[in-house]
């Protein structure tokens, strides 16, 4: 429930917001209120561009978009200290807090400190508009409570992230947990004699510079929601690295294994593809052996990840002790000798 909450609410809210912007936008046009309805206008272009249903698709273009009317509606309300309407004027209390919203904390921190030191120039030198004294406390302590309130946030997220069981971007096991996972997996594959394997997952990131992180984080929930659909009930996945992720495959040998990440790789290709990114998936592949550990075992993993990107990309590798023409086959690839 929580987790439908958080995918739910932000949409329904952004929608409710666009609208009620949308329509004071027109009446203000009515009335002959135009900067109220171009800042109206450029709010409810926020709200739109903040709509996860909106933004999945052409990220980037919704990114600019946004940026671009958060600026037309910070000039504008700055524009009101001057030349009216004085209601306007209210609507800067809320900016700070739009703005950290928006941004990441040090540039929304910078920003608004430079709002904060335009702003009360403003004030200063137009004197002839009312009530600017409490307008000007107001607004700092409004900042100030803002402030206080991100605080408070950051300082929640980061006690609250060594508790945190998965990640809330991919929904992927938190990286935390992975080493104690992983060792009570291997202990139970040694107790029973069944085989056990290790799915390293990375986006090529290298090949290609058409992409920004921030596109490429945007896409990050649904390939979480790819690999949960293909994974097996009790399959276990984490977010090793911003663009990386672990999978532990019990009962697999890594013949299975490679099979299984090609499958993956190819409909996270497909996928990355579907939404205009130029990116290619390599996969490596680590078998339990004798002796292996849960470190050891995650070593392997990433080396033959690494193995694959410097080959190029876009395929499956397999670390293992010895070379198997049966992994060879599934993967198209070597596997290195260790």
């Amino acid at each position: 429930m929580p987790q439908s909450a958080e995918k739910f609410l932000p949409g329904r809210l952004s929608r409710a917001g666009f609208v009620a912007l949308a329509l004071t936008s027109a009446a203000g046009i009515m009335l002959g209120e135009f900067l109220l309805a171009a800042c109206a206008a450029a709010a409810a272009g926020i709200s739109l561009a903040s709509n996860p249903r909106f933004t999945s698709h052409h990220a980037r273009l919704w990114k600019h978009f946004k940026t671009a009317s958060y600026s037309i509606l910070a000039i504008l309300l700055l524009v009101a200290l001057w030349q009216g309407p004085w209601a306007l004027s209210h609507w800067l209390y809320a900016l700070p807090l739009v703005t950290f919203a928006l941004m990441p904390t040090y540039i929304a921190a910078l920003i608004t400190a430079l709002l904060t030191f335009a702003i009360l120039v403003s004030t200063q030198w137009a004197v002839i508009l009312p009530d600017r004294h409490q307008m000007i406390s107001a607004f700092v302590l409004t900042t100030l409570l803002s402030t206080l309130l991100i605080f408070l946030r950051e300082y929640k997220a980061r006690q609250l992230a060594p508790l945190r069981r998965t990640d809330e971007l991919t929904q992927a096991a938190s990286r935390e947990y992975l080493s104690a996972d992983l060792h009570k997996e291997i202990q139970r594959s040694e107790r029973e004699g069944t085989d056990m394997s290790v799915m390293m997952i990375g986006l090529d990131t290298h090949l290609s510079d058409n992409d920004p992180d921030e596109d490429i984080r945007a896409i990050l929930p649904r390939v979480g929601r790819y690999l949960h659909s293909q994974l097996r009930d009790f399959d276990t996945y984490y977010r090793v690295a911003d663009l990386q992720f672990l999978v532990i495959l019990p009962g697999i040998n890594t013949a299975g294994a490679a099979a299984s990440a090609e499958k993956i790789r190819n409909g996270l290709c497909k996928l990355l593809a579907s939404h205009g990114m130029k990116l290619t998936v390599s996969t490596g592949i680590a078998g339990l052996n004798i002796g292996d550990d849960a470190d050891s075992l995650q070593h392997s993993a990433a080396n033959a990840l690494r193995r694959a990107q410097q080959q190029g990309g876009n395929r499956t590798q397999a670390y293992s002790n010895w070379l198997h023409p049966d992994v060879q086959s599934a993967t198209g690839t070597q596997g290195d000798a260790r």
